[in-house]
Parts: structure tokens; C-alpha cells; sequence
């Protein structure tokens, strides 16, 4: 091989070998970029997390995600709102169990915080005052820790075999508590639901699948308003 072609095929090698280089430096270049773009979008997605019980675990469901907080993750999936949904409930939570596992829970960054506890304790008539503060208790916690956190409480009742005292002073510890905290309120989660053989379970207690889809309506009905897009869900 003579001088000339030895030459030209060095030249070829050099140009080729640094067309593949700079390739890889805008391929490099583009990944952070990338990656800066999925970390913006996913920072600017809120969390919405719901406290609660069986009610909102979804006892005795075959799947937990049609719970009343799943069909609202599902509707706000559909919604493409910026928003995701954790369900942080624990069946047969009272007030005083939550007050006790608040602190862990809040270890995730909360935007909207929907507290759905009590129905246990007046199942058992635990005073009214107690689950007063325990809620309260709760409610302190939250906003020392995200003092930003918009707060929801979904009211309970008891039945009224449980005494007519009893039973006005559990229904107002929901919108005591909710207006002293400047929370929204759903005055009754099991509007439509509680009392209907049909839309409960066996145990005439926890919602059907069919009866979670209502107790959803009734707590999106108050939550939408509480989203920084409402014009995408009205």
C-alpha cells in the first residue's frame, strides 16, 4: 500500500472516529435534559392522601383500589390531573390509633390531607370528647409538618341504637373539629349508602363496590374544590 492511500485512509479513520464522538457527547448532553424535564414534571405533581380506616382500606373488597380513594384516583387519572392518590387507611383504626401512626405517615410530602377516622370509636362508644382530640391531636401534627397542606374531614354518624345523647354529640365532632381547623367538610361520607342492604356489605357496614362509587361522588364532591385546577374537574 503506497504513501497516498495509507494517508487518505488515516484521514477517513480520524473523521469517523470523531463523528461517533460527538454523537456520544450530544447523546450525553440530551440525557440531563431529559432527566431535569421528568424531575420538573414529576415535582410538580401533588399528593393527595387519605387517613382513615377499614372504610377507606376497603375491607372486605376483592380489590382494596375500588375503595372509595381508588374511583377517586381513577377519576383524576382520567382527568389528567396532576395529582396522585395514596390510601393510608388501616381497618379497624379508632382516633387514637391514627393520632399514634400520624407521625410515620407524614414522612411523605402531603398536599391535601382527607382524615376519615371515628367511626370505630363510636362503634365501641369511646366519648365523644376523646375522638375530639385525637382528630385534633392529628390535625396539629399535619399542619406543624406541612403547614401548606389544604385539610378535608369526612363527618361520620352512628346508628341510632347507640343513644339520641350519644349520637347528636359523635355527628357534631366532625364539623366542631373541621371549623375550628378551617377544614373543608363532607358533613356524612356514607350519604346514600349507610342504612341501604343493598350497597353494604353483610355486615351492613362497609360499602359494595357499588356503594364506594357513591361514597366517592360525596367526598369528590367536596374535594374538587379543593384542587388548584377546578375549571378541569367542573
Amino acid at each position: 500500500m503506497n504513501k497516498v492511500k495509507i494517508f487518505f485512509i488515516l484521514i477517513a479513520t480520524f473523521a469517523l472516529a470523531s463523528c461517533g464522538s460527538g454523537d456520544k457527547s450530544n447523546a450525553n448532553a440530551s440525557a440531563p435534559a431529559d432527566t431535569a424535564d421528568k424531575a420538573a414534571a414529576s415535582a410538580q405533581v401533588q399528593t393527595i392522601l387519605f387517613f382513615g380506616d377499614s372504610l377507606t382500606a376497603g375491607y372486605g373488597l376483592d380489590d382494596p383500589a375500588d375503595a372509595f380513594p381508588g374511583v377517586i384516583a381513577k377519576k383524576i387519572d382520567s382527568l389528567k390531573l396532576p395529582y396522585k392518590v395514596i390510601n393510608a387507611g388501616v381497618s379497624g383504626e379508632t382516633s387514637a390509633g391514627g393520632n399514634g401512626r400520624i407521625d410515620w405517615t407524614l414522612k411523605q410530602k402531603v398536599d391535601i390531607f382527607i382524615l376519615e377516622l371515628g367511626a370505630n370509636d363510636g362503634l365501641r362508644g369511646i366519648s365523644p370528647a376523646e375522638t375530639t382530640r385525637n382528630l385534633q391531636s392529628i390535625i396539629d401534627k399535619v399542619k406543624a409538618k406541612y403547614p401548606k397542606a389544604k385539610l378535608v374531614m369526612l363527618g361520620m354518624q352512628v346508628p341510632p341504637n347507640m343513644g339520641a345523647d350519644y349520637v347528636n354529640k359523635f355527628k357534631a365532632v366532625f364539623p366542631t373539629v373541621a371549623a375550628k381547623n378551617k377544614m373543608a367538610l363532607v358533613p356524612f361520607l356514607l350519604q346514600g349508602v349507610g342504612g341501604h342492604p343493598d350497597l353494604n356489605q353483610g355486615d351492613g357496614i362497609h360499602p359494595t363496590e357499588k356503594g364506594a362509587k357513591i361514597v366517592a361522588e360525596n367526598v369528590w364532591s367536596v374535594l374538587k374544590g379543593q384542587l388548584d385546577n377546578p375549571k378541569a374537574v367542573y
